[in-house]
Order: structure tokens, then sequence, then C-alpha cells
């Protein structure tokens, strides 16, 4: 089967790496509030509420952090919104990847780790051993809110459900497990069975199939530093950055892991495998844009750095921003003074303390504004595009007024053509207005993002908390055809048609394609496989798709 241009199916079911530059949130969000009134502020300094949906790395929320010094001091409230519990434990081990003590971890070491696992399929020995330990230690402290407080201060896990947490203690324990080795997660072969159904007949032309996506598309559309050889290795291996010599990367990454809800035999069965993205690649969110501009230089036409030095160099120097938190700094010839910093004395940096990652249940999106602490509470929402099915006026009503909305658009995503990207950044306009935003006066062009405000006069609009809000009409949520509607990919090997899933063979993922679906909310169709080992609450009783596994034919974490 030939997949054609416009299908949408490399985007795949699971966002792994954002799909535009890191962000400044700071920089997008409206001003503080009069640094004189301090009511509202509960540590003495005015405080930046940011709902993210689908942000899935923490790019924008690291880059905040890292130039958080060029600004006046301010404390921050990230609130993160996923649709799978992977992304959310993958979230918490970047982080703390990102926060470990200087002490233990070098920044070169940091920053390679870092790549690594967030970006490659296959990892370093030593880069899988800390994975382990990590994911070991976070298992721990899921369960046990008291230790997870004295050593994560900056991360709350107190809005999840308890069902959730005992599904992010599983994942994590998946991820430390090494008993089964690469046979438990073979990465490669699920890698090129996706590769595989993705392209077809095409297979055999892959190398002119990268070349066409790469300089037709990715190129056109401002991502000219990504190099066709490290285009075409994490097209072929899943390898995006490789630091050191290619066989010495050869363990699967668990952190990629997720799972889907197949059709066995008339039952939902959990299986395990790679259903993220295979077409675009994690080069463009660190690696075509610098704060140097000398890394962007070309010569020839063609440009001296590789997307994968930039990423290295961005992430490098990210780090090393925040490793200088809680040190003392001097504003002496800073041209961007800190108030109470005139005389050149020192003053403790921003530390742990002035951020806090709060984690939201998933598929809550809908009713956020049920709770008085939530109503108008954000400064700045933001809504990456494969979460743009979700921008509605319960949702709006959630922003305060004076806001500010940030939509990532589909610039990077190379199954859509022209057309469709702008029938896209089109019904996102539609759907901004819809909620009660409305563009940002003299905000700069951009194809990478839309920007949008919410006006004083929507906020009497707001959806009464009391009232129970109804779903979105379709009329809001129907996209243009092709758009976003994104094939999800359900691939399943031709054994297991007749034979159920075994737990030496938890990966169903070689064989013939089903019909593709279109993305739907996702609470009916991105059912994460962690979701469905869970225990149903009472309230979900009624839904059989969470139901209705045999427990003996799902594979174990």
């Amino acid at each position: 089967m030939t997949t054609p241009a416009g299908s949408g199916a490399g985007f795949g079911s699971v966002s792994w790496w954002g799909l535009s530059p890191a962000l400044d949130l700071q920089a997008e969000s409206p001003p503080p509030v009069d640094p004189d009134s301090r009511a509202d502020t509960e540590h003495g300094t005015p405080q930046l509420d940011v709902l993210l949906l689908g942000s899935v790395d923490g790019r924008h929320l690291l880059r905040t952090l890292a130039r958080a010094e060029l600004w006046s001091p301010r404390r921050f409230c990230f609130y993160v919104l996923e649709n799978n519990l992977e992304a959310v434990a993958r979230h918490m081990l970047i982080f703390s990847l990102a926060l470990e003590d200087p002490e233990k971890m070098g920044l070169q070491e940091k920053s390679e780790a870092f790549l690594e696992v967030w970006g490659n399929a296959l990892l370093r020995p030593p880069v899988a051993a800390f994975v382990r330990a990590q994911a070991d230690c976070l298992a721990h402290l899921v369960l046990e809110p008291e230790r997870l407080a004295k050593q994560l201060p900056w991360l709350s896990l107190d809005a999840l459900k308890f069902r959730e947490r005992d599904v992010l203690e599983a994942v994590f324990r998946f991820w430390a497990s090494g008993e089964k080795g690469p046979e438990a997660f073979p990465m490669s072969r699920l890698w090129d069975s996706r590769l595989r159904h993705y392209l077809g007949s095409r297979y055999d032309a892959r190398r002119g199939v990268s070349d066409w996506d790469l300089h037709m598309k990715l190129h056109d559309r401002g991502a000219r530093v990504i190099h066709i050889r490290e285009f075409r290795r994490w097209r072929d291996t899943g390898v995006a950055f490789e630091l050191r010599d290619s066989s010495a990367y050869h363990v699967p990454n668990r952190t990629l892991a997720s799972g889907r809800l197949l059709s066995h035999s008339g039952e939902r069965v959990a299986a395990r495998g790679y259903w993220g993205d295979i077409a675009t690649g994690p080069f463009v969110a660190f690696g075509i844009e610098a704060d140097d501009e000398s890394l962007l230089r070309t010569s020839n036409g063609q440009p001296i750095k590789t997307a994968g030095e930039i990423t290295q160099h961005n992430v490098t120097e990210l780090f090393r921003a925040l490793t200088a938190w809680g040190r003392p700094r001097a504003s002496q010839g800073n041209p961007m003074e800190v108030p109470g910093e005139k005389d050149g004395t020192r003053e403790p940096a921003p530390g742990l303390e002035s951020f806090t990652v709060h984690f939201l249940p998933l598929h809550s999106s809908q009713t956020l504004h049920h709770k008085t602490c939530y109503k108008g509470q954000f400064q700045l929402l933001y809504v990456a595009c494969g979460m743009v099915h979700l921008l509605s006026p319960e949702l709006g009503a959630c922003v305060a007024p004076g806001g500010h909305l940030i939509v990532e658009l589909a610039r990077y995503l190379v199954d859509l053509r022209q057309e469709q990207l702008q029938a896209f950044t089109a019904r996102v306009r539609e759907l901004a207005e819809a909620a009660g935003f409305a563009p940002q006066p003299g905000a700069r062009p951009s194809e990478t993002f839309a920007r949008f405000y919410k006006s004083q006069d929507s906020a009497s609009d707001c959806t009464d908390p009391v009232v129970p809000s109804r779903p979105p009409t379709p009329e809001v949520l129907a996209l243009p055809p092709g758009v976003l509607a994104l094939s999800l990919e359900v691939v399943v090997p031709s054994h297991e048609a007749t034979n159920p899933p075994s737990e030496d063979q938890p990966q169903p993922l070689q064989g013939r394609m089903l019909p593709p679906e279109p993305v739907q909310l996702p609470s009916e169709s991105q059912v994460s496989f962690s979701e469905a080992l869970a225990p149903p609450t009472g309230s979900q009783t009624s839904k059989p798709e969470f139901n209705c596994i045999p427990r003996n034919q799902v594979p174990h974490l």
C-alpha cells in the first residue's frame, strides 16, 4: 500500500517531541500586574500561570526557566495537560535530568543524555542505565507524596487521580525493568515496521523519499539547517543525534513506548509499540533557531552547522543557565537590571522554589472551568497542533481577560500540503474566535504559531461554572478534510489474527494495516496502554473499551 502525500500517517497517534521551536513563555505572556499590588501573590512576586495542552517535551518550560534572569523576578506555575500518561512520565524524567545536581552529572554528560533520551530510538548503555535508575526512583516517589514534595519540590501531582498515579508507577516500572533486555521492546523492529507501513510500495525508495521530504518540504518551510545525512539516519534507524560511534547505540529507548487498544477476536487488547512521529523528526524544537546568529551562517549557500550541532549547542547553553539557579548573581553591567540590584549587590538567582509544574488529569480540558481555582486563572494558554480540537469556549473560560493564546501550527508536518496548512491556519482562527479570543494586534507574522488574546468583553461570555458544560458542537470540532484528521495507524502482525498476544510477544506490530480512523477526542480514540491496564472507576464503568480487555491477555508492564 502506498501512503499518499497529505495523509498525515507519519505524524502517528502519540507525540514525543515538539514540532515547533522552543518559546520563552514570559515573552509571549501579557505584562505582569503592578508590582506594588501584591495582594494576589503568595510569594511576594508577580506570578505567571500558564496552561499548556500537548507541550509534550517540556521545551517551552525549560527555555522559559533558562531565560528567567532576563526578566524581573516572577514566580511560575505551569499547568500541563497531556492525552497520555507516558508523556507525563517523560516530562518528569526530562525535568529530573535537566535539574540533576551538577556535582553528580557534568554539563556535557547531561546534555548528551538529554538528547539521546529525548530524540533517539536507541541509547548507549550508560544512558540506558541512568534511565533505569531514575525511573526506579520516580516509581517510588509517585506513590509517596511526602517524599515527592521533599525531593522534587518543583513537581505537583496533587491534581492527578489515584488511578493515574498507579499507572504512572507502572510506566516507570517498565522503564526500570531490564531483565528481558531488548526483547521486551524491540525498538529497531518496531521502527522498521512503522516505516514499512508508512511508505508502503515506496519503502525500497525510502532514500529518495527522505530527500524529497527534506528538500522540498522542510527546507522550503524554513528548516534549511537539517542535513540530509542526519535526516536519512533518523528516518532509517530512529537515531537523530549520533554523538558517538554508531555501534554504541543499541539499547532500546523504552521512554518512547506507548500502547494502543487493538481489536482482536471482537475484543479490545492493549499492545505496546512505537506509535510516534516517523516523518519530521526531533530537529525542529532546538535545532533550527539559535540565539547565537553565527550558528545559522551559510557558506556558498549551505549552512555551516547541522541541526544536530545547533541542537547540542542550544541544549548545553540551556542547561548551563539552569545550573546557575540558586547561585548569587551580580547585575552590574547587565542592561536588564533586576529591581534591588542597582548598586551591583549580589542577590540569589531564581531557585527551584520559584516554579511549580502541575500535571492535570487526562481529558480534563472541558471541565477545568467548573473549578473556581482554574476559571479565569491563566494569563497564557498554549495549545499544540495535535490538541487544537480541544480549543473550545469551556477552555477559553479558564483564561483571564487580557490573557494570551498561542497555538502551534502544522508548518513542519511534512505530510500536509500547502493548501492544507492554509486551511488548518484558517480553522485555528475560527476555533480561537469561537472560544472568545481575537488576533493579537501588532503580533509579528508567523507560519509556526498563531497568537491571540482574550478581550475584556469576552469575560462576560464565559460559561457559568455552576451550569454543566456541553460537549463542543460538531461545527466547532470538525476540522477541514485532511487537516489534523491524521489517520491513526493500527498495525497488527498476521499471526495475531488467530492467536492472542502473549507476554513474550507484547508488540503486535507486523503485518497488515487496519483501516485508518480519524482523530477524535482523546477520551474516545487515543487511549494509552497504561490507562487500559488500570481498573475502571465508578464513572467509567459504562465505557466498554476499558472493561472488555481480558486481563490474562494484556501484556504486563
